[in-house]
């Protein structure tokens, strides 16, 4: 089955951020801060309905903090840098937010109940309906992260392809294991990470997101092995 709904999702995003880039190259230092300070404010709501979410705040802390140990002994920030070189050399860009841009779209576009239920109702209804809804959405917000990190938001569409059609095609298996308390929980920690991403915004902190990825992982196990 060809899965129509992130193909659309991809789509939409290369769309949005070629219009976002074409902003970037244009906006002025000034505006391009206040774009900054504007997406972090968004963020931080956005990461702060999520993380509310949460039924269980012990399940959150231990996954977060765990996730973070996790994080730093595997050293994630620094091998998606060497990764993201990587990328900005083959591609010729000379953007500082590569990185973070591709972090920061991957998380907002993929960690969420629509990317999960979008993926689910399409593996194994046929039904591309909420993906087509999600990819209107990640295509306006990809136009905003672009006009602020630049072309490193366009290469969220790799992981963003890699998550969506492995939820998609594993539907069937998956759907067991993504059980409402699990979705859930997993809103609330990507939320938690995505409060992270506005914190880095507004240069509050800086703050190694690629580290509590690991965190994403954890409590879904967590949350499985309580039996919720």
């Amino acid at each position: 089955m060809l899965p129509i709904g992130t193909i659309v999702n991809i789509a939409a995003v290369i769309a949005g951020g070629s219009i976002g880039l074409v902003a970037h190259g244009r906006m002025p230092d000034r505006v391009r801060t206040i774009v900054f300070q504007g997406l972090g404010l968004c963020t931080l709501v956005i990461g702060m309905q999520m993380a509310f979410k949460v039924p269980n705040p012990l399940v959150l802390i231990f996954s977060v903090v765990l996730g973070a140990i996790a994080g730093e002994l595997l050293n994630l920030e620094d091998r998606f840098m060497a990764l993201a070189e990587k990328l900005k050399k083959k591609v010729g860009s000379k953007s500082d937010h590569f990185t973070d841009g591709m972090i920061t779209a991957f998380l907002i576009f993929c960690v969420g109940p629509l990317t999960i239920l979008g993926a689910f109702d399409e593996g194994l209804r046929g039904d591309p309906a909420l993906l087509l809804t999600k990819s209107m959405l990640d295509g306006f917000a990809s136009i905003a992260l672009a006009s602020t990190y630049g072309v490193g938001v366009l290469f969220s569409i790799i992981p963003l392809a890699i998550y969506q059609f492995g939820l998609t095609f594993f539907a069937s298996s998956l759907q067991t294991i993504f059980s409402d308390p699990v979705i859930t929980a997993l809103t609330a920690t990507g939320g938690t990470l995505i409060l992270g991403i506005g914190i880095n915004l507004l240069e509050l902190a800086r703050i190694r997101l690629s580290n509590l990825l690991p965190a994403l992982v954890i409590v879904v196990l967590i949350t499985m092995a309580l039996g919720a």
